[in-house]
């Protein structure tokens, strides 16, 4: 077997595997469609290339998510992200707002960085609090504390809101 058509079928899996929630978490950094679509892309040319170390699927899986963080980081540290909005964007920012989805995405820009990482991973991408901490590379204990205050954070956003 040809060693690209290995790699092919291993890059199909693992797309299949992770580009959604990728594409989950690099809007939610992001928060433009096609800057999210840039991440996810760049993560997946990083993983063709090579940019990794065979491992298993746990493994694999906090690679994409660590490296997607990484570039989500760089991308909004260097300005290289968009500052204006494109009309699809609009429309659907207008479309939201009238059925009411845009809530979760308001809420989750309130939260400070090193914050919203860990709510993303354990509430919306469903990883245990272990899990959580082994992806970031701290503790469990600081996981805890760090989903703690973000609730705190947020609660008190809401009742200065009310």
């Amino acid at each position: 077997m040809n060693p690209f058509q290995h790699k092919g079928k291993d890059f199909e899996i693992a797309y299949s595997k992770y580009a959604d929630m990728l594409y989950r978490l690099a809007f939610s950094y992001m928060t433009h469609r096609e800057d999210a679509e840039d991440i996810v892309q760049d993560v997946f040319t990083k993983y063709m290339c090579g940019f990794h170390l065979p491992m298993d699927e746990e493994h694999e899986k906090a690679w994409f998510v660590r490296v997607t963080m990484n570039q989500c980081h760089d991308a909004l540290r260097n300005r290289s992200y968009r500052n204006h909005s494109s009309l699809e964007e609009i429309v659907e920012i207008a479309a939201e707002e009238r059925t009411g989805d845009s809530g979760l995405q308001d809420i989750l820009k309130l939260l400070p960085e090193k914050y919203r990482s860990v709510v993303i991973l354990h509430y919306l991408e469903g990883y245990s609090v272990e899990e959580v901490a082994k992806i970031m590379g701290i503790s469990v204990s600081a996981t805890k504390m760090r989903l703690k205050r973000s609730r705190d954070f947020l609660k008190e956003k809401l009742e200065q809101k009310n």
